[in-house]
């Protein structure tokens, strides 16, 4: 909701380990992102990337260290930490069976709600006039869209990305460059991963390699 970015809001990662089966990931992590700045994970494939992604999330919990969302331990808000972020990994966790619509309609009533209508979500991601086909009808570059499009009617401060650009075109890829500069513009933040380039301003940019 637009209020969320009326304060400064900080990420902060302490002394963060994970391990998956035998292997450790990544051990003594430690790191900060504060309102309109971009952390962008950097690392070979099995680095972690993806798991470290899904415990900023809150999705998953660490073997070691503490996860703080302005200065309280996320394990603590459960509800008041999950409103103010949204998760964008692999797959789009779209309903096949639903429409375009009736998709963002479930999104928005598991949330705080939306201050952004899904009619102007959905023109902002090119799928205009698509708002009551169903989603399997889509090609892959039109369900990575309308993923984005949550993203765009949820409006949380904190976006966590996990190669939010797969599937789509170049244009796409233009477009949520775009959503991404207006999101640290207004006071947002972001956590992602990319295997392209990304033309985000440097300034925003803080590289963190695991």
């Amino acid at each position: 909701m637009t209020q969320h970015y009326n304060k400064k809001n900080i990420l902060q990662v302490k002394s963060l380990a994970c391990q998956r089966g035998e292997k450790l990931l990544f051990s003594n992590l430690s790191f900060a992102v504060a309102s309109g700045e971009l952390l962008l994970l950097e690392g070979k494939n099995g680095a972690g990337k993806t798991t470290l992604l899904r415990l900023l999330s809150g999705l998953r919990r660490s073997d070691e260290g503490e996860i703080f969302w302005n200065n309280q331990e996320i394990s603590e808000l459960d509800f008041d930490f999950y409103q103010d972020v949204s998760f964008l990994g692999h797959h789009n966790a779209l309903k096949l069976e639903l429409t375009a619509q009736e998709n963002l309609e479930v999104s928005i009533a598991l949330s705080a709600g939306s201050e952004i209508s899904i009619e102007k979500a959905l023109a902002d991601v090119k799928l205009a006039g698509y708002e009551h086909e169903l989603v399997k009808s889509f090609s892959a570059g039109m369900k990575r869209r309308l993923a984005i499009a949550k993203l765009l009617v949820l409006d949380t401060p904190l976006w966590v990305l996990d190669e939010p650009f797969t599937s789509v075109d170049v244009k796409g890829i233009a477009l949520i460059e775009k959503f991404i500069n207006e999101h640290l513009q207004k006071g947002g933040l972001v956590v992602m991963t990319s295997h392209h380039e990304v033309n985000i301003e440097k300034k925003y940019i803080t590289n963190l390699r695991l």
